[in-house]
């Protein structure tokens, strides 16, 4: 049984920072790129950030480049979302998803059809 648990999230103000955690259980660790998607309150999910197996090839949504890093700790089997200079507009809960396969490209990792497992999400909520 494949499973995410995502933490981290939090209310937070406007500049301000959050690192979100997604722990993973050991056979997502092996062989699976990792994402984070959010969705904010009447919207669809979008696409954050992703991460392949090895952590070499990594890819961000354009509204969130520059301000969060993903990360992944395979020893830990836990991936991050550090995320700074946070805005009203970051607000959304945020999910981690999994999809099998040692790289990615953009395509596959930047959609969520394509995500083979979810976490339940954790809601970030940044004040103005």
């Amino acid at each position: 049984q494949v499973q995410l648990v995502e933490s981290g999230g939090g209310l937070v103000q406007a500049g301000g920072s959050l690192r979100l955690s997604c722990a993973t259980s050991e056979r997502t660790s092996s062989g699976y790129a990792m994402a984070w998607f959010r969705q904010a309150p009447g919207k669809e999910r979008e696409f954050v950030a992703a991460i392949t197996w090895s952590g070499g090839i990594i890819y961000y949504a354009d509204s969130v480049k520059g301000r969060f890093t993903i990360s992944r700790d395979n020893a830990k089997i836990t991936v991050y979302l550090q995320m700074n200079s946070l805005i009203p507009e970051d607000t959304a809960v945020y999910y981690c998803a999994a999809r099998a396969g040692y790289s990615g490209t953009y395509y596959y990792l930047s959609r969520a059809a394509e995500m083979d497992y979810w976490g339940k999400g954790t809601l970030v909520t940044v004040s103005s």
